[in-house]
């Protein structure tokens, strides 16, 4: 990787050594992705969702390709928290990756029971509270809900003190106002967005390909509605922003730092090319470096108008 660029970036109280994230939900617990590309040069690994007890997910088919997409309907399948505890961590620790643990569950109790357990553990780097899965029902109210995400992330918070980020819905009825009310409530950040609520239908059939109808749609038919949502947020809030949605090339990392996102999370891009995160990263001081940043935080915000490179300020 040249040394053209610094890529390093501060999310709030946590520092990666670079923007480019993998996605929960889409590299597993690392296993799956860890030969084809080193985990520890990215700037971080969010695993999968990780829930108190195991998840046996939504019955198949879970995912249908539409054009530049996916709609999938998984439904948070998860080996649980003991598994996570014995097995994928001390694995992640082993290869020095950046971890960041997606926590799911059903009721807040569950929640807070992975949190807590989690920071007992060395190697969890920051958590993910993922209050936005469009596949199932559980869970997903608080994402709808100002005021019960609000009492979710304080209860979270003070059972794991630990980097808090909240992935959140764009199916919610207004997720700004979500937003407004995790960060208020102790949240150190964001992640934006999940998937979007969507359809497919077998023509021969005629019925949904997906046994729940709906899934969520992610690839690149989804980048220009999570860049709106950084867009917005990034004018709204000084918080850091994990950006995740569509990006799929190191020009759609550039997007996302310039629209107001720290971090960038690709995702259903390493169903194409396992190796996309690692080939992005090892691309992104020049392509940095030829807009004339001398760091990838000088990037975050600068389409804002704030002056070249001024960025947002993130804390």
């Amino acid at each position: 990787m040249t040394a053209a660029c610094d890529l390093s970036v501060s999310l709030g109280p946590l520092r990666l050594a670079n923007p480019v994230v993998l996605a929960s939900g889409t590299a597993g617990y690392g296993r799956e992705l860890g030969a084809a590309l080193p985990l520890s040069a990215l700037g971080a690994i969010v695993v999968k969702g990780v829930a108190p007890e195991p998840w046996p997910g939504n019955p198949g088919p879970r995912v249908v390709e539409t054009p530049a997409g996916l709609v999938n309907s998984i439904g948070l399948e998860n080996p649980g928290l003991d598994h996570f505890l014995a097995h994928d961590l001390p694995w992640l620790r082993s290869v020095g990756a950046t971890v960041i643990v997606n926590v799911v569950g059903r009721t807040a109790d569950d929640y807070v029971k992975v949190a807590g357990r989690l920071a007992a553990e060395p190697g969890v780097a920051a958590l993910e509270l993922n209050v936005s899965c469009p596949n199932v029902e559980a869970g997903c109210e608080f994402g709808h809900d100002p005021k019960l995400a609000a009492g979710l992330v304080a209860r979270v918070k003070e059972a794991n003190p630990a980097p808090l980020f909240v992935k959140l819905s764009p199916n919610a009825p207004d997720p700004l106002a979500v937003a407004e009310a995790v960060l208020g409530a102790g949240a150190d950040g964001l992640t934006l967005m999940n998937t979007y609520l969507a359809l497919a239908i077998d023509v021969r059939r005629r019925r949904p390909l997906l046994p729940g109808v709906t899934g969520g749609l992610s690839g690149p038919a989804v980048k220009p509605l999570t860049l709106r949502w950084i867009w917005e947020a990034a004018e709204r809030f000084r918080a850091p922003i994990i950006g995740t949605g569509g990006a799929a090339t190191v020009e759609d990392v550039v997007e996302f730092l310039l629209a107001g996102a720290s971090a960038v999370g690709i995702g259903s891009a390493t169903f194409a090319r396992p190796d996309a995160a690692w080939r992005i990263a090892e691309a992104l001081p020049e392509a940095l470096a030829r807009l004339g940043f001398a760091t990838a935080a000088e990037a975050v915000g600068a389409a804002h108008g704030r002056g070249a490179g001024a960025g947002i300020p993130r804390g």
